[in-house]
Order: structure tokens, then C-alpha cells, then sequence
């Protein structure tokens, strides 16, 4: 039996760099001690979800404090450290990034966010990422010693044809750090993940940061583990903390095998053109 314990990291960052990373080096290792041999945390978690933070707490790959101590907590826990993401300075452009190391603390994958956050829901929330930060080019899958793993951040989610290919390429766990706010976060977040697990027949793992009223972007929190199956195997409230979950990839044999959905994949359609 292939079963993978992982743990998802919702903390509540602060305007200081410095306290975050020292948090969430600490929730690592607990997160570790604990079990866990994946572990994520969520988006943009080393500063405040604000557009006058991006730039001043933007690292550049492998210098940036961040990063490094990213790679020092997967190679000293022995671990699969899913960066949640940090704005990354490359060049003359910022990306929306999360960094990837595996158990040695070695970059195995890195993740800049496709789709960025431009939305304007009147009276409730307007935001416009694309004024901060570019898009990234690239789907993102990467192998560890249980299963082929792969990553998008927040936004990403809201776009099936990532999951289709992410999927299509052997994915069977799927990590989403992400701040969804509150006006999204209880429509549509415990939605979504249910949806694209059992659409694509794959474990699902979003990660919040927890939530705090305070900030002038109040992330909705309840980060949450879906099963191949849709059904939400664990989830934590807004409050921060770690939420850990089993990944039986057995299960998921057993759900693909039962529910052939790839199988019945019809590939040969077109649109029948009516003459007259």
C-alpha cells in the first residue's frame, strides 16, 4: 500500500519578512516532526497579499533569504517542500513564484503563476495582479518517490485544461497554494477543488494563508485536501495551523479503475457542419 502523509501550511503573515520565514521554517519542521513527507505553504507567505509589498520582498533565485532557507528546511527535514510562492525578481520582470525542493533540498521544479488576478467584482473586491507581476509560460509537474506531483498557484485553478494536462502527464496530487478572499473563498473554493479532483480523478491540496481581518487583503483561509473521488477528505477553519492528509494512491487506482473517466475520453469528435 503507496501512501503519502502531506502537510499544508496556513499561517497568517505579517508586514515583516523576517517573522515570516522564521514562522514558517518553524511550522516545517513540525509539520516534519509530525509526519508529513510533502509539505506546502501557501501563496505569497513571506509578506502581506499587497501590492505595496511585492516588490520590497522580492527575492531572485537562489540568493533571496526566502529560498534558502526553503532549501536548508527540505534538506534538514527530509522532506518535498512545496514553496506556497513569493514574488521573484528574474531579470527585469516580478513572477508570482513557487520554488520546489526535494528531500536533499535541491530545486527540482519552479512554478510562476499563468494566470494572474485581474478581477473587479463591483462593490466587493477589485484587484489587478497584472500592475505587479508577469505570467509565467510553463505547466508545472515534477516526481517524487510516491507519485508524479503537480503545482499551480491560485488563480490557475479557475482554468481546467491546466488540470487536463497537468493530469494528462501523470500528475495524481495536485498542490494550489492560493489566497482566495472573501468574497470568492465561500463561493466557490471548496467547489473548485472537489471539481477538478474528481474531474481528473486526482488528489487535490489547497493552501491559504490563514486569515486576518486586519489586512487590507483578508484571505477566506480553509485550506482543504479533496480526494479522487470529490469528496474533501480534511480542511482547516480561518485560523492558522497545519492540516495534514493521507494520499492513498491505491484509492486512486482503485477510483480510475471503477470510474474509467480516461478510458471513455472521446478524442475523435468534431463539430458536424449542417449544410442547407
Amino acid at each position: 500500500m503507496i501512501i503519502i502523509k502531506i502537510g499544508l501550511i496556513q499561517l497568517k503573515p505579517s508586514k515583516d519578512k523576517k517573522d515570516n520565514i522564521i514562522k514558517a521554517e518553524k511550522m516545517i519542521r513540525e509539520a516534519a516532526l509530525n509526519g508529513a513527507e510533502i509539505i506546502s505553504l501557501p501563496e505569497i507567505f513571506n509578506t502581506h497579499y499587497s501590492s505595496e509589498y511585492f516588490a520590497s520582498n522580492a527575492e531572485t533565485y537562489p540568493f533571496g533569504k526566502t529560498i534558502k532557507m526553503l532549501s536548508i528546511a527540505a534538506a534538514l527535514n527530509k522532506i518535498y517542500l512545496i514553496g506556497g510562492s513569493v514574488p521573484e525578481k528574474y531579470e527585469d520582470k516580478l513572477y508570482n513564484t513557487c520554488f520546489i525542493f526535494d528531500r536533499c533540498g535541491k530545486l527540482i521544479a519552479r512554478h510562476r503563476k499563468l494566470h494572474l488576478f485581474d478581477i473587479d467584482i463591483k462593490g466587493k473586491i477589485s484587484f489587478k495582479e497584472s500592475l505587479y507581476f508577469s505570467p509565467g509560460s510553463s505547466i508545472t509537474v515534477f516526481d517524487t518517490d510516491c507519485c508524479r506531483v503537480g503545482v499551480c498557484i491560485c488563480f490557475d485553478i479557475r482554468f481546467p485544461e491546466i488540470f487536463r494536462i497537468m493530469a494528462d502527464l501523470g500528475a495524481k496530487l495536485i498542490f494550489v497554494p492560493a489566497a482566495f478572499n472573501m468574497t470568492t473563498g465561500p463561493k466557490h473554493w471548496e467547489t473548485l477543488f472537489k471539481s477538478r479532483a474528481m474531474d481528473y480523478q486526482v488528489y487535490t491540496a489547497g493552501i491559504s494563508p490563514a486569515r486576518d481581518e486586519l489586512s487590507s487583503y483578508t484571505a477566506y483561509g480553509n485550506s482543504i485536501i479533496c480526494s479522487p473521488f470529490g469528496e474533501v477528505l480534511s480542511s482547516l477553519d480561518e485560523k492558522e495551523g497545519i492540516l495534514y492528509g493521507d494520499i492513498d494512491m491505491e484509492y486512486l487506482e482503485k477510483v480510475r479503475l471503477e470510474l474509467p473517466l480516461t478510458k471513455s475520453r472521446r478524442l475523435d469528435l468534431k463539430v458536424e457542419k449542417i449544410k442547407g
